[in-house]
């Protein structure tokens, strides 16, 4: 068994993977002789499969899991951790933003009595858009999950055996490797590291997905959406009673005359939207609660370089 294992979700990697692996073994060798990377290849079609099969073959300390279609990180991430047998792991991108060096420190820092250690990255080295969009996204979640979320941090982290054994056990179908994580409560730790620029290649994160990855996080783990509507809801009725109320004693004292038709209208549409925007938000999460129940895989194998 393993002392440690290092997990790596992998994407269109083919410019990076030999200098990843590389820095990699020099580094876990420093730790511990009984190590193994898992590198988990999210069918980015490129020539990252035959990379690690290259890779593997040299060395079989580095193991490949290939999906049979694209996926996405984090469930690259959670294949990863299915398979891993460390008694610590190492969850990290496969760009070399996060330095493979600052594994020693987070080893050595969970050696302390922590069962989480977060690489928090100081200064980011990323465009400024996407730093931005990204602190924006983790106050907002924050503040719905009702959870302390760093966005300093990111994937790149080490967990203990008894961590991998709780997040093994969840397996709801939208999937945030951190989030999950920050909600067990574990013992936490942190250190500042260096943020690298990307070793090559560009990011397959668009503003879109990013969007669309932030709006399923926030649906999968907070309800507040849902509350905030009805007190928004109620907030409505409030008002408009006491308009009422207003309008009522106002036509007593002075009479009621025909007036103020367009600002009625314009009130309709946008009462109208509020209820089809609010009607919407309930969709989608009984679109979610459906897609639980179906209770189909988190993802599919296609090949291995090695039997489990």
């Amino acid at each position: 068994m393993p002392h440690i294992s290092v997990v790596v979700p992998v994407y269109k990697a083919d410019e990076c993977l030999d200098e990843l692996c590389s820095r990699l073994s020099t580094v876990l060798e420093r730790i511990a002789d009984d190590f193994e990377v898992i590198l988990v290849e999210d069918c980015g079609g490129d020539k990252s499969w035959d990379l690690i099969l290259d890779i593997s073959r040299k060395d079989p300390r580095f193991k490949g899991i290939q999906f049979s279609r694209n996926f996405g990180q984090h469930y690259g991430i959670t294949a990863g951790l299915d398979h891993c047998d460390g008694d610590w792991v190492v969850v990290m991108d496969c760009d070399l933003q996060d330095r493979p060096e600052e594994i020693e420190r987070l080893y050595r820092k969970a050696q302390e009595g922590f069962d989480i250690v977060l690489a928090r990255r100081g200064d980011r080295q990323d465009p400024l858009l996407k730093k931005l969009t990204s602190e924006i996204f983790y106050k907002i979640f924050s503040y719905l999950a009702d959870m302390e979320y760093d966005g300093q941090t990111g994937n790149f982290r080490i967990i203990s055996r008894k961590v991998v054994n709780s997040f093994k056990a969840m397996r709801e179908q939208l999937r945030f490797f951190g989030g999950l994580v920050t909600w067990m409560g574990f013992k936490t730790a942190s250190i500042d590291v260096q943020h690298d620029e990307r070793f090559a290649g560009t990011t397959s994160y668009t503003f879109a997905k990013l969007w669309r990855l932030a709006w399923h996080t926030i649906i999968a783990y907070s309800d507040k959406p849902l509350r905030l509507a009805i007190r928004f809801g109620f907030t409505l009725s409030g008002l408009a009673f006491l308009y009422g109320g207003y309008v009522v004693v106002r036509a007593l004292m002075y009479g009621s005359p025909i007036m103020g038709w367009s600002s009625v209208i314009a009130s309709m549409y946008f009462l109208g939207g509020i209820i089809i925007g609010i009607l919407g938000i309930i969709g989608v999460y009984l679109g979610k609660a459906f897609d639980e129940a179906k209770k189909r895989p988190l993802y599919i194998i296609d090949r291995t370089t090695h039997e489990k």
